[in-house]
C-alpha cells in the first residue's frame, strides 16, 4: 500500500503552545509584572516552538520520502515480475503446445502399443500443464499491461526509436549463436532501459550500444558520452533499474550501472541455457 503522509504532531503542539501564552497574556493584562515577563515568554516560547516545528516537520518529511522511495521500488519489482511472468507464459505454453501437437501428430503412425501409450500419455499431460499455466499465470495477466514480448529481433527497432529521440545510436551485435527467448526478453530490455536512461540524463548525446556472446554468457552494455553541453538532466526514480536487476537476477544473471569517464554505462552479463 503506497505510504500516506500524515500531519505532524508538532504543528498541533506549537498552535496549542501559542494558544496558551495568548491566553496568559490577556488574562495578565497591560499592568504588572506579568504584562512584562509574559511578552518575553511568549517571543521565546514562539521562536521555540517555530525551530522545533521546523525541524520535526523536515524530519517527518524525510521519513515520509524514504517510505514512498521504498514503497515505489517495491512496486518497480512487482511489476517486473508480472512482466516475467506473462513472458514466461507466453515463451513456455508455446513449448508445451509444440509437445502436444508432436506428440498428437504421431497417433496414425505405427508404434508398439507400449510407445503408443507413452505418447498418448504425454500429450495429455502436456495439455493439461499447458491449461494449468494458463490459467495460473491469467491471473498476474489481468494487472500486467499486454505489451508484445521482445526479442533480439527488435533491438534495430529500439535503437532506431531512440534515434528519432535524438539519440545518436551505434549498435553492434555480434555472433550470438542460440539464444533462449527468456534470454532474448532480458537483453531487448536491458537497451530499452539503457538508452532510456541516456535520454534522460545525456541528452542528444552518443550512445554505444555492444551484445556480445562470452562463453556461456550474453553480455549487454548501454555506454553514452556524457550529458551534451547546456542539457539539463531530468533524472526518473530508479526504479526501471531496480525493475531489470529483478529480470536479470531471475536468470541468474548480474546487472552493473556505473558513471564511466563523465558517462553512465549499463551493462547486463546473463547466463545462457541455450548455450
Amino acid at each position: 500500500m503506497r505510504p500516506r503522509r500524515t500531519l505532524s504532531p508538532a504543528l498541533l503542539v506549537a498552535a496549542v503552545t501559542c494558544g496558551v501564552l495568548i491566553t496568559a497574556m490577556c488574562t495578565a493584562g497591560t499592568s504588572g509584572p506579568l504584562a512584562r515577563v509574559v511578552p518575553a515568554v511568549m517571543v521565546g516560547g514562539a521562536i521555540g516552538a517555530a525551530v522545533w516545528t521546523v525541524r520535526r516537520a523536515r524530519a517527518d518529511r524525510a521519513d515520509y520520502e524514504a517510505r514512498l522511495t521504498a514503497w515505489a521500488a517495491s512496486e518497480a519489482v512487482l511489476a517486473e515480475r508480472l512482466h516475467i511472468a506473462r513472458d514466461l507464459h507466453d515463451i513456455v505454453s508455446h513449448g508445451l503446445g509444440l509437445i502436444t501437437v508432436r506428440a498428437a501428430a504421431t497417433r496414425h503412425l505405427p508404434k508398439p502399443p507400449e510407445v503408443a501409450a507413452a505418447l498418448t500419455d504425454i500429450e495429455e499431460a502436456g495439455r493439461q500443464a499447458t491449461a494449468e499455466l494458463r490459467r495460473m499465470l491469467g491471473v498476474l495477466r489481468s494487472t500486467d499491461p499486454l505489451t508484445p514480448v521482445d526479442s533480439l529481433d527488435d533491438l534495430a527497432a529500439i535503437a532506431a526509436d531512440a534515434g528519432r529521440g535524438g539519440l545518436r545510436v551505434d549498435l553492434s551485435v555480434g555472433e550470438l549463436g542460440p539464444v533462449s527467448p527468456g534470454v532474448q526478453v532480458a537483453v531487448a530490455r536491458t537497451v530499452r532501459e539503457g538508452l532510456a536512461n541516456a535520454a534522460r540524463h545525456a541528452g542528444p548525446s552518443d550512445v554505444r550500444v555492444r551484445v556480445h556472446r562470452d562463453g556461456a554468457d550474453v553480455v549487454v552494455t548501454v555506454a553514452d558520452g556524457g550529458p551534451e553541453p547546456g542539457w539539463r538532466a531530468t533524472p526518473g526514480a530508479g526504479h526501471g533499474l531496480a525493475g531489470l536487476r529483478e529480470r536479470v537476477g531471475s536468470l541468474g544473471g548480474v546487472l552493473g550501472a556505473a558513471p564511466v569517464d563523465g558517462g553512465f554505462r549499463l551493462t547486463a552479463r546473463i547466463p545462457d541455457a541455450a548455450a
